[in-house]
């Protein structure tokens, strides 16, 4: 018996399958960190699908020249300047992206740093303790403010923006290999915990890419992307509504492996690496 389609679900068609495409025109998305880097990339590629965007950062000047080029580019914006450390703050942002669009679609936990400075690396407690309250609890903050209406409606979409970093621990990496790890288990179990609600719950583990975070680095980072080429990657995983998704697939693989690796090997191999650099 023939039944409408999900939004990007596989369906046979006289033995033929086929994938039904997102239509994103006029979909209200909340991004997080959106000033810059991966969420940069993110916004102008939503834009440019007719996306309606909500666009969080610090940074307001920014904002503001992102949300004309997102105008620009065919969808609609508001600039949102928060710190989303600040639980309160997110809170107003929320509420000021649902009065000017009704709904939030899709919410993109995209806010981090990578803490890659001294202070993080000798584990200061204070340097530490920032980079959790951005790339954990920026995200805790978030979800906390959508999943009411979300819920009212029985339907939300929300993404994680986490790292194959966060598999296991790494060299000079203490404080984001953590972050990042706990953020995958934390949105893991708001998946559980919201599917009754109809809540789909997607978390992205990339590699390294080529933006703000990783600049500077003298060390080779095996298998960079330019921002460019990952940016598809994150639409697909986010359009077809995976539960994990894990990219570039050579550097992905490697580090799966090394979850299943005995600890005496694991550190053998992985105790060299430089990419922090």
């Amino acid at each position: 018996m023939w039944r409408e389609p999900r939004r990007n679900e596989a369906i046979t068609v006289c033995g033929v399958e086929k994938t039904v495409m997102v239509n994103w025109k006029g979909r209200a998305v909340l991004l997080t960190g959106a000033s810059s880097g991966i969420g940069e990339g993110l916004a102008i590629e939503l834009a440019k699908k007719g996306a309606a965007l909500g666009l969080a950062a610090r940074r307001r000047e920014l904002l503001e020249e992102l949300k004309n080029r997102c105008e620009e580019a065919g969808g609609r914006a508001i600039a949102l300047p928060c710190d989303v450390t600040d639980a309160a703050a997110v809170e107003d942002r929320v509420g000021e992206m649902l009065r000017e669009f009704g709904r939030i679609d899709v919410a993109i936990a995209n806010a981090g740093i990578g803490g890659n400075n001294a202070e993080t690396r000798a584990y200061d407690p204070a340097a530490v303790k920032k980079l959790i309250d951005i790339n954990l609890l920026g995200a805790v903050h978030m979800i906390h403010a959508v999943l009411p209406t979300m819920k009212e409606r029985g339907s939300g979409h929300l993404v994680a923006i986490s790292s194959l970093a966060g598999f296991r621990g790494l060299p000079k990496s203490a404080a984001y290999a953590a972050s990042k790890a706990a953020m995958t288990v934390f949105f893991e179990s708001v998946r559980l915990d919201t599917a009754r609600h109809g809540i789909d719950v997607t978390i992205i583990q990339p590699g390294f890419i080529k933006t703000p975070l990783t600049s500077g680095r003298k060390a080779k980072m095996p298998y960079l992307m330019e921002l460019e080429d990952a940016i598809p990657h994150f639409m697909r995983a986010i359009e077809k509504k995976k539960r994990f998704a894990a990219f570039p697939w050579q550097l992905a693989t490697f580090v799966r492996s090394g979850k299943f690796m005995p600890g005496w090997l694991y550190d053998r191999i992985a105790g060299g690496a430089r990419y922090r650099e």
